[in-house]
């Protein structure tokens, strides 16, 4: 693992060098486009991008957890999880170098 983050502005300036916008613009789109994303989600929808996956909100129930330091017995309230699921075109070029016998 490199341990490398790509953040938004680096993803703007990538939008303005492939696309050609101005670098607001490009700023601009790259919101308009996560905005989209996260308000799809907080409204429960389920958000598909081709050949990349597909992110969607899952509820999880309430459970019992146990504190490590203590051993002690806690609730985990229900929540809702993000979860997103890789495209097999996506799945495929991260693997694509990770065939038996070629080394890790």
């Amino acid at each position: 693992m490199s341990g490398r983050t790509i953040t938004r502005v680096q993803l703007s300036e990538a939008v303005y060098q492939e696309v050609g916008l101005s670098r607001n613009e490009s700023a601009d789109l790259l919101e308009a486009v996560l905005s989209q994303i996260s308000n799809a989600l907080s409204r429960g929808e389920t958000v598909k991008i081709s050949s990349f996956g597909s992110f969607s909100v899952r509820q999880k129930g309430q459970r019992i957890g146990r504190n490590p330091k203590t051993g002690e017995e806690v609730p985990i309230l229900p929540r809702k999880v993000l979860v997103f699921r890789p495209s097999q075109v996506l799945k495929s070029r991260i693997n694509k170098d990770r065939r038996p016998g070629a080394g890790i």
